[in-house]
């Protein structure tokens, strides 16, 4: 009996070491449909490394030891960055733009979000504005009192689709507004409710997609002047296509803008936790699960990693990128 109690205590503290070994860190993603949390799975996976798990060397996860990353579906950009800000999560995927704008305290936002860091810049974003199969649109204006997607409340997609509307004149009020996330937005196309919908994500979106490949779709190409005056307005997005065949049925490259989506982290998290973190990004049993699991994974690159980065790194990212060379 004696005997029997000791074993169980030997062994529950081994489970409360074993507890207070681990580290949780969360990462805010996006909805349904979209790019985002399929992206944030990955990153998840590469960088967790379970107490308990198989070493590296010995072809387990070569993640930071003893952290379990956590990929949280979210309404993206916005949201992501208002959680890492008040401490509702360690890190988050959001657009340049938002991240720019919080961090100095502009456009939607009233106040600087002071505690925003970058981890690294991963892949671009494309502005999708779709429209069900055999749709005509002759400009953004024609969108006025018609059924549009203008995607999640808390979004980045929303932010900007309401300054590119502004531009012709068009406010929330003149349009018959669906906030929904990508799946939702491509199932509502699907039975016939919207006549368009907007989404900026790392293209090819997986909601968008299973319309394509099922009930069909058109992408609206923005003319060369619409693209001009959003740019203008938005400096933080880049004229960009869309290569053709990213869609079933999409035969040609096609004109939009597009704004790179970053890794976000919370100025709290030590720096040496973001150092691993960043190193596991970058290492080379990541680039071979990135390359297998998504299409939009094989854009993230360390040769880009800085690219149009205006926000400051954590202290843990940026001695990673000294020490490779990448940051002088």
């Amino acid at each position: 009996m004696i005997a029997l109690a000791a074993g169980a205590a030997v062994a529950l503290g081994a489970t409360m070491a074993l507890a207070q070994e681990m580290k949780f860190f969360r990462i805010g993603t996006g909805g349904a449909g979209g790019t985002y949390f399929p992206i944030g799975g990955l990153m998840a996976n590469a960088i967790s490394a379970p107490p308990g798990s198989t070493p590296c060397d010995k072809g387990g996860a070569c993640g930071v030891p003893n952290l379990v990353a956590i990929a949280q579906t979210t309404n993206a950009s916005v949201a992501n960055v208002t959680g890492v800000q008040n401490g509702h999560m360690e890190s988050g995927l959001a657009a340049a733009d938002i991240v720019y704008q919080a961090f100095n305290g502009e456009g939607r936002f009233e106040s600087k979000f002071g505690k925003l860091r970058v981890i690294a810049n991963l892949f671009p974003e494309h502005m999708h504005l779709v429209l069900p199969k055999g749709g005509k649109l002759n400009g953004i204006k024609d969108l006025k009192g018609k059924r549009v997607g203008i995607f999640q409340a808390g979004s980045g997609t929303q932010v900007v689709v309401l300054e590119l509307l502004k531009i012709y004149g068009i406010t929330k009020n003149d349009i018959q507004a669906a906030e929904l996330n990508a799946q939702q937005s491509a199932d509502r196309m699907a039975d016939g409710q919207l006549d368009a919908f907007f989404i900026v994500g790392g293209s090819p979106l997986a909601g968008i997609a299973q319309l394509a490949a099922t009930k069909g779709m058109e992408i609206y190409e923005l003319t060369d002047e619409e693209r001009a005056a959003f740019l203008k307005v938005v400096p933080y997005y880049y004229d960009d296509v869309i290569k053709a065949g990213t869609y079933e049925g999409q035969t040609k490259n096609i004109k939009t803008v597009a704004v790179g989506a970053q890794w976000v982290v919370s100025s709290d998290v030590p720096a040496d936790l973001v150092y691993e973190v960043t190193k596991a990004l970058w290492n080379d049993n990541t680039r071979k699960l990135f390359d297998a699991g998504h299409a939009k994974a094989k854009d993230i690159q360390l040769t880009s990693a800085l690219k149009a980065v205006n926000t400051p790194l954590h202290p843990g990212a940026e001695k990673f990128y000294k020490e490779k060379g990448v940051l002088k």
